[in-house]
Parts: structure tokens; sequence; C-alpha cells
């Protein structure tokens, strides 16, 4: 069991605890889980924003406004920043730690790099677990930025409480070079670098894609604020914004949604993590060789998980 002196300092605001905390949770150690487990009766009360786009949008610019203009306010921010990790090496560049240099000597702010590993999604696997966290922790707001592909940052909508998915005018086809599962995931729409050539053209974009949408969420039309991140323009709009949005859908819907989403990866990556590579592999060779059929090789690889579980209880 996690002694109670590290959930202890973390309560009382050790940022270092905190730090250490992170570290338990993102690399998967059993005892950061207990941890989390231990502290999940006081998270409830951060608000998680999410922040995803194509790259080139200015997204760390925009998160390092945020946590600016949060910070002006009286609110303390924690930013969990993903960064894209090698397909070979698993490593990453953690560029954000280079971005905001600005506030990491505020002891308000908690930034925490982390790769995604190979992670789909465009969100670490342990996202969820350090937003926790950090909700845990008492920081009032969380900012979460995803790596920035452009194609499969969907699950971030799962996560966060309000996803604003920034765009910038002057980069060509911008809507259509992003899948319509990334724009549909929008509760806001901030057009970054609203002083270029384009902003309108950009806008009307965005609602012709939200037009031919039919989500039932449309009751609710994502609005579309222009901002210009490096100078600070547009960003305390752009908050009460996200905070109204906040607001109608606490009255609109169900928290528990929210958690069945979530419960949903947190099963299916539970459920992985009892699999070895080397399973997976040899399933996957087999299926290669057409010895059996991918379904076949899925109930091969769930018996196998159904007893690794067996053997771990």
């Amino acid at each position: 069991m996690v002694t109670g002196s590290l959930s202890e300092r973390v309560l009382a605001g050790d940022l270092r605890a905190l730090a250490r905390a992170a570290s338990l949770l993102e690399y998967g150690r059993d005892n950061g889980r207990e941890l989390l487990s231990e502290l999940f009766d006081r998270t409830g009360r951060a608000i998680t924003i999410g922040i995803t786009g194509p790259p080139g949008a200015g997204k760390s610019t925009l998160v390092s406004a945020l946590t600016g203009t949060l910070r002006a306010n009286g609110k303390t921010v924690g930013v969990l920043a993903v960064d894209p990790s090698s397909a070979f090496s698993r490593g990453a560049i953690l560029g954000d730690r280079i971005r905001m240099q600005e506030h990491h000597a505020d002891p308000g702010v908690f930034i925490r790099s982390m790769a995604t590993r190979g992670q789909m999604g465009g969100l670490a696997a342990a996202t969820l677990d350090l937003a926790l966290l950090l909700d845990a922790a008492g920081w009032d707001v969380v900012l979460i930025e995803t790596v920035g592909v452009g194609q499969d940052e969907i699950d971030i909508a799962r996560l966060a409480d309000v996803t604003v998915v920034v765009l910038v005018p002057g980069q060509g086809d911008d809507i259509q070079a992003i899948k319509a599962g990334v724009m549909e995931v929008a509760d806001v729409f901030a057009i970054n670098k609203a002083d270029l050539p384009g902003v309108e053209g950009l806008e009307q974009e965005i609602r012709f894609v939200q037009s031919l949408s039919d989500k039932n969420r449309s009751v609710f039309p994502a609005p579309i604020r222009r901002v210009i991140a490096k100078e600070g323009q547009g960003i305390e709009e752009l908050l009460k914004t996200a905070l109204a949005i906040l607001e109608k859908k606490g009255r609109a819907g169900d928290r528990a949604d929210i958690w069945t989403a979530r419960i949903r990866e947190l099963f299916r990556d539970r459920l992985l993590s009892l699999v070895p590579e080397s399973a997976i592999a040899e399933q996957s060779i087999r299926v290669s060789r057409r010895e059996i059929d991918p379904f076949a090789a899925v109930e091969n690889l769930i018996r196998l998980a159904l007893s690794e579980k067996g053997e771990q209880s």
C-alpha cells in the first residue's frame, strides 16, 4: 500500500511530492494507482480544458497565454503537454518545457510533458491519471495539449470537460486537412493568428462543416473565437466562452456520460496490459500466415488475458 505520507504531501501542496506521484502514474506502477485510489474522493473540482488541432496552429503558445490569463485571475494551473514519440525509440522531444519557460518559476503552475509512447488518439496513456492527480491536489484548471497530429485526437473529448480546437488561417485547405472526427469534438473553435489574411474564409469553412454535421450536440453549435495567442489578444474572451460552455454542459448532461467513455478507455487499457506484447505479436504472425483469422486471434488474446488475471488474483 502507498504510504500515507505521499498522499498527505500531495494534498498539502508539496510540488516535489506531486512530481513523484506523477512519475508513479506515468510509468504505470501499481503504487501510483493505489495512490490515485486514495485520492480519488478529493477529485471533481478542477476544470479540464483540452487543446487540440493540427501542427503549426500555435497550440503551445495558446496554452501559455491561457495559463498567463488564468494566473492573472488567481487560478492555479496544471499543464499536461503530450508530445509525439518516436515509433522506434519511444522517446520524445518534450518541447513544451522549452516553450513555457516563462511559467516555470511560478509555484501556481505545474507543467508535465509526456510522450505518447505509441499511444493512439494523441494522448499519453496516463493523461487521465495525471489530470485526476492534479484535480485531487487542488489545482483549479488543468490544460491538456495533444500532440497535434490533426487526425486521431478525438480521445481528448472523452477526457476534457471542454475541448478547444485550434486552427490558423493561411495553411491552404485547413478544414479539408482535418478529419471530421476532430472537427466534431470541438466545444469551441479558436482561430489563432487572427491578424493573418484568410480569417473570414476559415470562419466560413468552419460554419459550413458545422452545417453538415448531424450530431445531437448541434443544439449547442461550437462558437468560434478569434485570438492572437502570441500577443494575448482574445484569450480572456476564449476563457469566458469555455466556462459558459461548461455551464451549459453541466445543465444539459449527466457527468456519468463522460465517465462511461472514460471507463471504457480504462477497461481497454487494463485489458491490454494483461496481455504480453509477445503474445500479440505471435497472434499477428499466425494471422499474416493465414493460419487463423483476426477474430480467432482476438478470442485467443481474450482467453489469455482472463487466464493472466486469474493467476494474479
